[in-house]
């Protein structure tokens, strides 16, 4: 126990010290180059479905009530290119429905309902990456971790008991699991947030088809 003494002193000289965070990134060990890697795709993901799922989103609020004139004006060539310039998931599923105009309504049914699969899937497009990383992130820091450990107890079996040995085998290599944990948490969060996005448009896919296949079974009325 007389090594305490001692140990206090080394620790109250050490505080004096600053402690770089590119300095604890570079001493993170080798299992910081792939955690760096999902970084730069978590980051590159986020912005490129930020970007999109923004874009589809856009609708005019009056669309299907045009859509609606349109077609109950016998105007079909209107009403198509309304859809086609709405440049939305909804527009395109429309459009689809609108060149099977005259087709049994089971057969357009069907048709946007293919086209509608088509746009979920383009809007899911690299969310499981998101998913992926928000898994092995976190696993990749406690690596870190367990590798520093591994090299601490190793150092301190040949090289004898220090603050120093500890300092670098657990203050260092802490850094890993840290930024695993923060990059799988915003992957989760950025997973989840874009997932409720996506689910938004589906239901409005999903009421502008209803109401679309309501409009042309309305003259039957």
């Amino acid at each position: 126990m007389s090594y305490f003494p001692s140990l206090l002193l080394q620790a109250a000289g050490s505080t004096e010290q600053k402690i770089s965070i590119l300095y604890l990134l570079k001493e993170g060990g080798v299992l910081m180059i792939p955690l760096l890697l999902c970084s730069i795709v978590l980051v590159y993901v986020f912005v490129e479905r930020w970007l999109i799922l923004s874009r589809t989103s856009r609708l005019d609020p009056r669309f299907m009530n045009q859509i609606r004139e349109y077609i109950t004006g016998s105007n079909l060539q209107g009403a198509k290119s309304l859809a086609h310039n709405a440049d939305s998931p909804v527009g395109r599923i429309i459009e689809k429905g609108i060149s099977r105009i005259g087709k049994p309504i089971e057969h357009i049914e069907k048709s946007m309902e293919s086209a509608g699969k088509l746009e979920v899937y383009q809007l899911e497009k690299n969310l499981s990456i998101l998913s992926t990383i928000a898994g092995i992130a976190p696993m990749f820091g406690f690596l870190g971790t367990i590798a520093g450990m591994i090299i601490l107890f190793f150092n301190i079996q040949h090289q004898g008991f220090s603050l120093e040995n500890i300092a670098g085998g657990i203050y260092t290599k802490m850094v890993t699991s840290a930024v695993g944990l923060i990059i799988g948490l915003l992957a989760y969060v950025a997973y989840n947030y874009f997932n409720a996005q996506i689910n938004k448009q589906v239901n409005k896919m999903e009421a502008a088809a209803v109401e679309f296949l309501d409009i042309l079974q309305e003259p039957a009325r």
